[in-house]
């Protein structure tokens, strides 16, 4: 590994801690589970893509068919009730954590480039802007997923027993994931600007130290 500042070994590990968060909180279907305070909850659990019922029958439908055991949200014997489990607030969540889930790992791609690139590669400092800028986009989606999920994830109108249901951990690693990508996008973003100052400075220094002083040349009389 190349020698890196305070600061870019900073923004690494904010990067590699906020890059596992999202990724768990992606992966696992804890956003939403029920409290275990009622007896046979017809709910237990949802994630981004994964729902968990038992005897579940949503009463707005004319059918005899009960949902039990865990499920991908799309699975397609979902498909009578994909007004109920598939409302617009849930597809804009699963919609901006993937745009999200997937600038990241552009982004660890990026920051894997830059723990072995050198500071005087000419692309220095193209890769520290990008992965700034990736990191920074890729939180502002993810803040906007949890907000989006966070307000509308346990209102009354969607799971069963919506008083007995709450936010779980996989919700709360996506928020802290999507915080951290802020500033680690921006730690990313002054170390760019720093490395300009410093590109800038050895310049000066070189064309000085280069400078060809010559004495001005004796007139002579014709």
């Amino acid at each position: 590994m190349k020698i890196k500042t305070n600061t870019g070994l900073c923004a690494v590990v904010v990067t590699l801690i906020g890059f596992l968060c999202i990724l768990i909180a992606f992966c696992t279907p804890y956003w939403l589970v029920n409290d275990g305070k009622i007896s046979n909850p017809q709910f237990l659990r949802i994630g981004l893509w994964e729902v968990c019922f038992q005897k579940f029958e949503d009463i707005r439908h004319f059918y005899d068919y009960r949902f039990t055991g865990c499920w991908w949200v799309f699975e397609e014997e979902y498909y009578i009730i994909d007004d109920f489990l598939l409302p617009g607030f849930f597809i804009a969540t699963q919609f901006f954590f993937t745009l999200c889930m997937t600038l990241l790992l552009i982004a660890a791609f990026l920051t894997w480039m830059y723990i072995f690139c050198s500071r005087h590669h000419d692309k220095y400092l193209i890769l520290l802007y990008s992965i700034g800028t990736d990191l920074i986009i890729a939180g502002i989606c993810g803040t906007i997923a949890v907000i989006i999920f966070g307000a509308n994830g346990d209102r009354r109108d969607w799971m069963p027993n919506w008083e007995h249901n709450d936010l779980s951990w996989s919700f709360a690693l996506a928020v802290v994931g999507s915080l951290l990508l802020l500033p680690a996008g921006s730690l990313f973003l002054v170390e760019g600007r720093r490395a300009r100052f410093r590109k800038l400075r050895n310049e000066d220094e070189g064309s000085q130290y280069g400078m060809d002083v010559r004495k001005p040349a004796a007139h002579t009389d014709i």
